[in-house]
């Protein structure tokens, strides 16, 4: 169906957008400068298109969720194989589990303080999946394809396409589709992500009217095996000839497969009924609509349940599904003036609908199926620039419902013009996600209701970014009832550990959360360069509840050039990335939760890679040799605990963009 679907919009599509005259007439150049597509400047061409002449590659936008507009870039940078992953993004803070498409562990802290009510859960499995800020929208003059591919560990691929054109000068729409199939090297560890995306991006001639949309349907499916037995690990951290053959290794779990599927649909759109531009003065007055619907569930099935490893089940067969449905509408005000800044007034009424289809009864006590209710909420946001200073505000409360939350966000920046420097504050009170307060399994250990107070946080930070010093960011945070899932052991006649479950529990302490992170790249002798990462973390709380490494640090060295005529582009060298070791957090399939654990300490051993990239016009090639060490080092790298880091591994793939 999504490919017949393909097939009836992008045929006739492709035929439309071929015309020549894509650009509006009278639209000139924001640029002076001719940009040619493959990146290179040429400065003899005008600023204004000639008929004939192919575009920019400045004229081929990407828009935001926020509004935030960028164009394609294809040029070849280090930053671009940091973000050659199965995210598509920089993953410094993150330590990926061995095979393409699992969770990863958090080596570090972002906490969102702009947001009222709680998510689902589920959200180590989340980590792939498409929220509705990470969409993107376009704006291009004639037909443009992303195409990414890169080989999985061991048998599969992946692959991320997109392509998007436009119907009229007005209207842009893309269509994409994300796939991963990889079965990795430990045994019942196959990942499968399916993706459809289909956005859209409108514009009324006269400019008053503007929408964007997007839908999607995700599917990410990965086999749990629940980490290798006691007996492999150890085999494992002794290097021991009979666990060469990793799949070989036994898995705590040998029929499990948790699955995480959702779709969405969402518009934004607005429309100018008051405004007056001029070289002198402007003000714009807009109404404003914004609506979404998700439909999503977290599935965690077994053909007959382990107990030994997870705890006594109900029954011969474990089939847990958690739905979640939640829908808003917010409608508000739009106000721009010259003088007074950006103003924005919003009111929403958000609908969620999360549980079970079934109400458990202990006798003396039950657990019901479903946390289901609206909130009403009201939100504003300020920014203005006064005299050089960025001034940015925005706050939001649930007036009333059957929740309660609210957040207030403040920051101001100045460019230096050595270094820009901004500083926020930033407080927050919101309820635990849902899986905290209400969880129901076919285990007996993973059944609970709670009543949890909201999480109060209150975060203060400082950010530089200089690119003749160097770029650094200070965050101090501190968080009172915080809620986490802790380890709770199981243990055999003779008091060993033979399996677990997890459970949330709140914190009735004070955590304080300090990260400093600095990042610095440079060339030298001309085609050298290095780019150096830092993050130093201390967390201060009187019970180990936030775990997380002291140090983490990446560092990358490389050689860069051009050959043939300057046709090929070309880069090579190694990163090495490094963090201290601590109290890694586990990881729970049932929940599709990390949790905390003090039991075992993992961490403090490096990860170096060695890559060559290569660029010839828009497409991009790269090849790594990741994990090299371990060819020679130690065995004794994991990303969670019973879940060893993977073993060296070669893999290639390329980003390719297509202008038509």
């Amino acid at each position: 169906m999504r490919f017949l679907l393909f097939l009836l919009l992008a045929f006739p599509v492709l035929s439309i957008a071929q015309e020549k005259e894509l650009i509006s007439a009278g639209e000139v150049r924001t640029s002076d400068r001719f940009t040619s597509l493959n990146g290179d400047q040429n400065t003899d061409q005008p600023g204004v298109q000639v008929k004939g002449d192919k575009p920019p590659i400045t004229d081929y936008l990407i828009i935001s969720a926020q509004r935030d507009t960028t164009h394609v870039d294809t040029t070849l940078h280090i930053y671009k194989d940091y973000k050659f992953n199965y995210l598509r993004k920089d993953n410094f803070e993150l330590q990926p589990f061995h095979n393409v498409g699992q969770p990863y562990n958090e080596l570090g802290k972002s906490y969102s303080l702009n947001t009222l009510t709680p998510s689902m859960g589920a959200r180590a499995r989340h980590t792939g999946y498409l929220e509705v800020q990470d969409m993107q929208y376009y704006r291009v003059p004639t037909p443009l394809t992303d195409l990414y591919f890169k080989t999985a560990v061991n048998q599969g691929q992946q692959l991320d396409a997109t392509f998007t054109s436009n119907i009229s000068p007005q209207f842009n729409f893309s269509i994409g589709y994300k796939g991963v199939r990889s079965a990795g090297d430990y045994a019942r560890t196959l990942t499968s992500t399916g993706i459809f995306k289909f956005t859209a991006n409108y514009v009324s001639k006269n400019k008053k009217y503007k929408a964007i949309a997007h839908t999607t349907f995700q599917d990410l499916s990965n086999q749990e095996n629940g980490g290798i037995v006691a007996s492999a690990v150890q085999g494992f951290i002794d290097n021991d000839e009979d666990f060469d053959d990793r799949g070989r290794l036994d898995p705590n779990l040998e029929n499990a497969e948790g699955t995480l599927n959702g779709r969405r649909f969402y518009i934004n759109h607005e429309y100018e009924f008051l405004g007056k531009k001029d070289s002198t003065s402007f003000y714009s007055a807009r109404l404003y609509n914004e609506m979404f619907y998700e439909d999503k569930f977290y599935r965690f099935e077994q053909s007959s349940p382990d107990e030994e490893f997870l705890g006594n089940a109900f029954g011969n067969a474990i089939n847990d599904k958690t739905d979640f449905e939640q829908g808003d509408i917010e409608v508000g005000l739009l106000y721009d003036h010259h003088l007074l800044g950006h103003l924005k007034a919003g009111f929403t009424r958000q609908a969620y609908n999360y549980g079970y289809n079934r109400v458990l009864d202990f006798g003396t006590s039950s657990i019901t199926n479903r946390l289901k209710g609206e909130t009403y909420q009201l939100s504003g946001t300020f920014s203005k620039n006064y005299k050089g200073f960025d001034i940015q505000g925005d706050g939001g409360v649930i007036l009333f419902g059957d929740l309660t939350g609210q957040f207030l966000n403040a920051s101001a920046s100045y460019d230096f013009k050595l270094f820009k420097l901004s500083a926020s504050l930033d407080l927050s009170s919101q309820s635990p996600n849902f899986n905290a307060l209400l969880f129901q399994s076919d285990y007996e250990n993973y059944n609970w209701q709670n009543a949890f107070d909201n999480i109060e946080k209150q975060q203060f930070s400082i950010d530089l970014k200089s690119d003749k010093l160097l770029d650094a960011q200070l965050s101090i945070t501190r968080i009172q009832d915080y809620v986490y899932f802790t380890e709770n052991q199981l243990l055999d006649s003779d008091l060993n550990t033979v399996g677990y479950n997890a459970a949330p529990q709140q914190f009735d302490s004070e955590i304080t959360y300090l990260k400093l992170k600095l990042h610095k790249g440079f060339k030298f002798l001309t085609h050298f360069g290095m780019d150096h990462t830092v993050m130093l973390q201390s967390v201060d709380q009187n019970q180990e509840v936030l775990n997380l490494p002291e140090v983490v640090t990446r560092n990358t060295f490389y050689y860069e050039n051009r050959f043939f005529k300057r046709a090929l582009q070309l880069q090579t060298g190694f990163t090495l990335k490094y963090f201290t070791s601590y109290n890694m957090d586990g990881y729970d399939p049932v929940l599709g939760e990390f949790y905390t654990q003090n039991n075992q300490e993992f961490g403090d051993f490096p990860m170096i890679d060695i890559f060559l990239n290569g660029k010839i016009r828009q497409t991009r090639i790269f090849f790594k040799a990741e994990h090299i060490n371990a060819l020679f080092g130690k065995q004794d790298y994991f990303s969670a605990p019973l879940h060893p880091y993977r073993d060296f591994t070669f893999r290639f793939g390329i980003v390719w963009n297509f202008f038509l």
